[in-house]
């Protein structure tokens, strides 16, 4: 017999404007292109029929700006969760596609040297840590419900791999989190017993995929 049954959707925040092509982490100032803005009314319409009973945001602006026509569609504020905040990075502020400066500098290599940890940035363990305790206190905002979490590519990917109980280094363009997509928890009380995947903006993704940043 199946429990109380709640649903976490963590939502990637839409497109953001970043002319620079930098890695912009967690560094202030940088908001939703005019396409992103689209991105999050097009998750909103998509949630639209749901049964959502929160809504929660990593504190970053561009999170919030995508839960906003969510939270306002549904009657609700936007809650803030610091555990869902985008995972840290010492090339924060850098251009670090293949080929652009930064990876280039044999002073930077220093921090190439563990892929699997990742040398570079907050370890993966860390931000399944946080993930999975982000994930709990949404759901703890809605039980028998659904609930939406708005966070970032990489510690939402890396949620995923935790929860479907796979390795969690991986390679950055294998990831199945594109912008304003959805990945779907559903729970039967604790237990989790499904997870899918939605592209509520794929209409808007040509071009927005290959903005830098997460």
């Amino acid at each position: 017999m199946s429990g109380t049954r709640s649903i976490v959707h963590l939502l990637r925040h839409g497109e953001v404007h970043n002319p620079e092509g930098v890695l912009y982490g967690r560094l202030p100032g940088y908001r939703l292109s005019d396409r992103g803005e689209q991105m999050a009314q097009l998750a909103a319409e998509a949630l639209a029929g749901h049964d959502i009973a929160a809504v929660v945001s990593s504190p970053m602006e561009r999170a919030q700006q995508t839960a906003e026509p969510i939270a306002k569609g549904h009657g609700h504020d936007i809650a803030i969760e610091p555990l869902a905040i985008e995972a840290d990075n010492v090339f924060e502020g850098q251009r670090v596609s293949v080929g652009d400066g930064v990876l280039r500098q044999p002073a930077t290599w220093r921090h190439l040297w563990n892929p699997f940890r990742p040398s570079w940035g907050e370890p993966y363990d860390d931000v399944a840590a946080r993930m999975r305790q982000a994930i709990i206190n949404t759901r703890e905002l809605a039980p028998g419900r659904e609930s939406v979490l708005v966070s970032h590519q990489l510690p939402i990917w890396i949620a995923r791999l935790d929860a479907e109980g796979r390795r969690l280094w991986h390679d950055p363009r294998s990831r199945q989190c594109n912008l304003a997509s959805l990945t779907s928890l559903t729970f039967d009380d604790d237990e989790l017993v499904a997870i899918t995947y939605s592209e509520p903006a794929r209409d808007l993704l040509p071009g927005a995929s290959k903005v830098a940043g997460a």
